[in-house]
This record gives structure tokens, sequence and C-alpha cells, in this order.
């Protein structure tokens, strides 16, 4: 799965991620109330899409008082109801761009992705247009700067606990799983000890795309009105950033 090195592009300084913290707890509760509800339950052991969702969430440091209190909103009567609507289309020099939303208005929703993929020169597309040269695959990233780990280990620990690959990327181990396997490996994977800093699953492209500077400004500018707009959970993409 050479080329997913999506984690070391993330900034990892505290700064940011504090800056990020609250706007990131927002979504994943949202994501955990959407889980309970379409999956009937709010015992992730009767609900595989819940169990994900909990599982990114400690991978973020999410409290346990938070998911708990997400939960008993999500298991009590009414509250808000929100729908999962993916957007496709493409950003600048063609990049392929998978937006996961969740709204409890999908007229604004839409207006607003036209308006995030149209300011930088990509353009929203039909559903399907980019989606096909991407896989869907369980991703868990276990982070190495202090050297606590020898890769040759968490490789076979990876593959003993049912993983479908390995990535090292300097001191960045990315396992990938089946999203059927995904709960399975992540706690096969945490009864070893592991810890990760992020789990979850995502859009994994095929191949990817290099941009010119001034292309990869417009990109980068893109990606932020996704990551500010409340409504966006994931944004997905084939632009290679090394």
């Amino acid at each position: 799965m050479s080329g997913h090195s999506k984690w070391h592009n993330i900034q990892k300084t505290k700064g940011a991620q504090d800056a990020k913290r609250a706007a990131a707890f927002t979504k994943i509760a949202k994501e955990l109330i959407v889980a309970v509800k379409e999956g009937g339950s709010a015992d992730p052991a009767y609900n595989s899409r819940l169990a994900t969702v909990i599982t990114k969430a400690k991978a973020a440091n999410m409290p346990n008082d938070n998911i708990k209190r997400c939960l008993e909103k999500a298991a009590g009567a009414g509250g808000d109801n929100y729908e999962t609507i993916t957007y496709e289309g493409y950003g600048p020099g063609g990049v392929a761009v998978i937006v996961e939303t969740m709204t409890d208005n999908r007229n604004r929703t839409a207006g607003s992705m036209r308006h995030h993929f149209d300011k930088f020169g990509g353009n929203l597309g039909a559903t399907g247009c980019v989606s096909w040269s991407f896989d869907k695959k369980g991703v868990l990233v276990i982070d190495n700067e202090d050297g606590d780990y020898e890769e040759d280990q968490v490789m076979m620990d990876a593959m003993d606990c049912g993983a479908d690959d390995f990535e090292a990327d300097g001191d960045v181990f990315t396992v990938y799983t089946t999203p059927d396997d995904f709960n399975a490996v992540a706690d096969a994977l945490a009864a070893k000890k592991y810890s990760f800093v992020s789990a979850q699953i995502e859009m994994v492209p095929q191949n990817y795309v290099k941009l010119s500077a001034e292309d990869a400004e417009k990109m980068e500018k893109m990606l932020e009105l996704f990551d500010d707009d409340d409504d966006v959970q994931n944004t997905w993409h084939n632009w290679d950033q090394d």
C-alpha cells in the first residue's frame, strides 16, 4: 500500500492538535450519535459501526466521559436527526476528492459543498465520479516517534492480528484491514498494548496526483474550507503531498 502516508503530513505539534481538538470532538460526537441511531444499539458489542467510531474517538483522545454522554444522548428520545451524504468531485489539477458529511439540512450542505469545490478551481461531480479509484479500508496508525516499537515486531503482530497490509514510513506505522475486520484487528492490537494516533475506516486512493506549487496552494485552501465546515466529517483525496 505504498504511498498512503497520510499521517505524516498532518501537523503533530501539540499546539496544532489543541487548536483543532474541540472541533474534532464535535464531529466524532455526531458520528457516535448517528452510529447509535442507525445501528439500533448504544452497546458496541451489538453495533459494529458504533464500535468503529468508539475506536476512532479513543485514538483521538476523546475523554471517556464525553463518549458516554454522546451515547446517552443518542439512546434518548428525540435529539438531532442527521443523515450521511457523500459528495465527490475534483480539486485543482484534477485531484480526486471525496467528502463525507453528516447534516440536518441537505440543502445547506449541498450549497456549501458546491461553493467549497468551486472557490479554488475545483468542481463538484456526480456520485461515483471518483470513488471508483479509491478502496475502503480500515486504517490504524501507530506513532513510533519515541522508538518504543521494533518495525519487524509491529508488522508480525499486525499480521497475526488479521491485518491485510503494513506500511512503515519513518517513525509512523500504518496497519490496513478490510472494513469488516477493522474492529477485531484494532481490539487485538490494543490487547498487545499498541495505541493509535488515528484509527478509522478510510477511502484510500489507488493512485496519487502531484500538483504544481500554485495548484498545491489552492488545494490546501480548499481542504481548509472542508475542514472548517461543521457538516464535513472526513475529506479523502489523492493529492501526493510528499
